[in-house]
């Protein structure tokens, strides 16, 4: 093909071009003041429409010869004018980074935003705190299944087929199964007695069912924990110890204890157990119903039938339990008058029981 461009006519472009780069246009690169600016001297300088674009195609209107000598000038020419822009791109560029990092800076040495923290329910606490006391006192923790059947929650606790606990207004039976929900943690107690041989020393906490009422002190799902003592010549003697340490620990060592005669039909002798109320001093107000005892939990020896219905031999063995209620000891040390304000999940009350976590 014969070239339409001779390498005189070229040359003298090209001589333009860069002359007139190098009276500033080339310099005003450095003097953009954003991105925006450089982009469109980049446009002004390297766009398809630019003298130097337009010098580059027009290297093709020359001899062969021509082109393979001239073509390398021009394009070191464009690569200057790049790289000047990819130089000024960079600095314009570092400087943005900069600018966003000094408005969004932190000053790392002021304190940090803590975020809101979780905390310890007062059932939780409460029950830890008991089950730590026994635990201190040489105690083991057990654990047994929600549903029970009713050899292990009624019969092997001597429990007669007759008693109001058996009924459905009391108990929570699943239907269609042979099971219910545990009415009490001595459920717990005869899986242990059956899975071990005595001597035993063991608390069984946990959650229990029973179909009451709901108001301010009843709930059909509260918590117990419950213990159980077996060994050679233990009597209620060994009861009252314990007990009477246990509740020094967790009210005080001048609480003053008073065990009434009652019924249990898993222990013989039984007892309940009263504090002296630790609000008004045994004076008498709404806590105690005036008459200066606080009600807490129920005990006794264990009934020599109860060692026999899981094997053991009454006349080797003896032993105590006892039950406690959480809600009950919750409501007394933390002053609530409630037992449904325990479940109803408002933050505005647990937030009063941060400082028992603290």
């Amino acid at each position: 093909m014969e070239p339409t461009t001779t390498r005189d006519a070229w040359q003298q472009a090209y001589a333009r071009v860069e002359s007139g780069l190098r009276a500033g246009g080339v310099d005003v690169i450095a003097t953009a003041a954003s991105l925006e600016e450089l982009e469109g001297r980049r446009v002004e300088f390297l766009g398809r429409s630019s003298a130097l674009t337009l010098l580059l195609k027009d290297l093709k209107n020359l001899g062969l010869d021509d082109r393979r000598e001239l073509g390398p000038q021009a394009q070191a020419l464009k690569a200057a004018v790049e790289q000047k822009f990819a130089l000024r791109h960079a600095e314009l560029e570092n400087a943005a980074d900069g600018a966003a990092l000094q408005k969004d800076a932190v000053d790392l040495t002021l304190p940090s935003l803590r975020p809101p923290r979780g905390r310890l329910h007062p059932l939780t606490t409460t029950l830890s705190a008991i089950a730590d006391i026994f635990q201190r006192m040489g105690y083991s923790w057990a654990e047994g299944p929600f549903a029970e059947d009713e050899r292990h929650n009624f019969s092997a606790l001597n429990i007669p087929d007759d008693h109001p606990a058996r009924d459905s207004h009391d108990t929570f039976y699943l239907t269609g199964l042979p099971l219910l929900l545990r009415t009490h943690t001595s459920t717990v107690q005869i899986r242990a007695m059956e899975a071990q041989q005595p001597p035993i020393r063991i608390v069984c906490p946990g959650r229990v069912f029973r179909h009451e009422q709901i108001d301010a002190t009843h709930s059909a799902v509260f918590h117990q924990v419950e213990g159980l003592v077996v060994d050679q010549n233990v009597g209620f003697a060994d009861l009252k110890g314990h007990l009477q340490t246990f509740l020094e620990s967790l009210l005080g060592k001048d609480t003053k204890t008073r065990f009434r005669p009652s019924y249990f039909p898993f222990t013989e002798p039984s007892t309940e157990v009263d504090a002296k109320c630790f609000f008004c001093s045994g004076a008498g107000c709404p806590s105690c119903k005036h008459t200066g005892w606080i009600e807490l939990l129920g005990a006794g020896v264990v009934n020599p039938k109860v060692l026999s219905n899981v094997g053991w031999d009454p006349e080797k063995w003896s032993g105590f339990a006892f039950g406690i209620g959480v809600e009950r000891v919750a409501m007394l040390l933390h002053g609530v008058p409630d037992i449904r304000d325990f479940y109803i999940n408002d933050l505005r009350f647990l937030r009063q029981f941060d400082e028992d976590i603290a």
